[in-house]
């Protein structure tokens, strides 16, 4: 695991690890600490507007978010990515946001925006009219099934498919044991499934 990093660093000599600006910040370093804010703010957003809709909320939220990050970086234990506990802090900050307000979080109703994971933009080159319809239609087919998981297999199954999450990062972030999250992925995985069936066998 430490083989990576190090290789990055060679190849770039002016880059620095995670671990390594956290190093940073624990000795004063704000500079640092502005690196990752800067690395990954597109990213947290994107979390939080999952659970979140309005845009000004989103971006209160993602602030409020790497303040708790900075307020806990000496609890950042480093046996897991950084990513991986800011993603953690940033789902808990918009949990906690709807919870003080009497709403349960409720997931994106449009997945495909969430990190601009996918912009659409190798179907969209040659795609026809027809196609690029029974492309909306699947899209707004899938972002419905996915909104309509029940939270905890939504966050395990986003984290999986469109974050790429290991098992045991998703573990972690969501505070369950790697078969819970297995099973959730299985789950959400097979409703998702059954409700574009139809779609995907007519097209």
């Amino acid at each position: 695991m430490t083989a990576e990093p190090s290789k990055r660093v060679e190849e770039l000599p002016d880059s620095q690890t995670d671990l390594q600006l956290v190093r940073k910040v624990r000795h004063g370093d704000r500079a640092a600490f502005d690196l990752l804010v800067i690395k990954y703010q597109s990213r947290v957003a994107s979390i939080i507007s999952r659970y979140v809709y309005d845009s000004q909320e989103v971006m209160d939220l993602a602030q409020e978010t790497f303040v708790k990050a900075y307020r806990a970086i000496d609890r950042f234990r480093g046996d897991s990515a950084f990513y991986t506990w800011l993603y953690r802090i940033a789902v808990n900050t918009a949990k906690n946001y709807l919870e003080a307000r009497g709403r349960r979080p409720q997931g994106s109703a449009d997945a495909a925006d969430a990190e601009n994971f996918d912009d659409g933009t190798r179907l969209r080159d040659t795609a026809s009219p027809e196609r690029e319809l029974q492309r909306d239609q699947l899209q707004q087919e899938l972002s419905r099934a996915i909104a309509a998981l029940p939270e905890e297999l939504r966050s395990a199954f986003l984290l999986r498919e469109y974050d790429g999450l290991s098992y045991e990062d998703i573990a972690r972030i969501l505070e369950c044991p790697i078969g819970t999250v297995r099973s959730r992925i299985f789950r959400a995985r097979d409703a998702v499934d059954r409700q574009l069936g139809p779609i995907l066998g007519a097209g």
